[in-house]
């Protein structure tokens, strides 16, 4: 297991809240595409403790959750009528 690894696998025994880079990470996504995810608000809920960003592990998930699809076509469908 990689530093990353064990680092989000501790963290997540420890604690519900992932840093971004952990967050990323877990989520299997690029430290900068969560960050522009979170600039653009279309990303994960995250909090800020103090300068600190972190997102809790239950949000991540729910987020995930909500961001499944069937098709191609039901985000093409659901931007067009935004």
């Amino acid at each position: 297991m990689d530093d990353r690894n064990a680092r989000a696998a501790a963290a997540k025994a420890g604690s519900p809240y992932l840093n971004t880079g952990q967050a990323a990470h877990f989520m299997g996504l690029s430290q900068r595409t969560l960050e522009r995810m979170r600039t653009l608000g279309m990303g994960p809920t995250y909090r800020k403790h103090g300068r600190h960003v972190r997102y809790l592990i239950d949000d991540l998930e729910a987020w995930s959750a909500a961001q499944e699809r069937h098709s191609t076509a039901e985000y093409a469908h659901a931007v067009q009528h935004s």
